[in-house]
């Protein structure tokens, strides 16, 4: 498995500092970030994972603990939009150029606008999927929120 991905490129780039852990994962799952938590051996609040949706019709990405679910109300309302859902998996390849497991919000093919749980911010690092199933990386969530431009609100459930 290659360690270096479009995500882990990006990171560099933005001179953000990141450190890459591979883990065994599990395709059947029932939930990818709380195996990756468990494979990686931490608190799944710190493993946050990646998911896109639409607000209004436009594609977004949000980030949130590996152990909550997505809000679509409060998920709108983050972006001053009236309704939210996920996106389709084939879709959200597609717009990613990651495969579902393996997206990353860093080196996104077409990058979406952001939000982060709140939530996320309380810890000095949390993993986040590094572009490719069964690799994270490991780096402060403030410095995510800065790369990705990204908007810190309570999305989740």
């Amino acid at each position: 498995m290659s360690k270096a991905t479009r995500a882990t490129k990006a990171l560099e780039q933005a001179g953000v500092a990141f450190t890459v852990h591979a883990y065994d994962y599990d395709p059947d799952a029932d939930k990818i970030g709380i195996q990756a938590a468990q494979a990686l051996g931490v608190s799944p609040e710190r493993v946050l994972k990646t998911l896109m949706a639409l607000v209004d019709g436009k594609p977004v990405c949000v980030i949130v603990p590996s152990n909550r679910e997505v809000s679509m109300k409060k998920l709108a309302a983050a972006f001053g939009g009236k309704s939210a859902q996920m996106m389709k998996p084939a879709d959200a390849e597609r717009a990613t150029g990651y495969k579902v497991g393996g997206i990353s919000p860093f080196g996104q093919m077409r990058p979406a606008r952001t939000a982060v749980e709140e939530q996320a911010l309380a810890h000095d690092y949390v993993f986040v999927n590094a572009g490719q199933r069964g690799l994270q990386v490991r780096l402060n969530p403030r410095d995510a929120v800065v790369v990705l431009n990204a908007v810190v609100a309570p999305v989740a459930a």
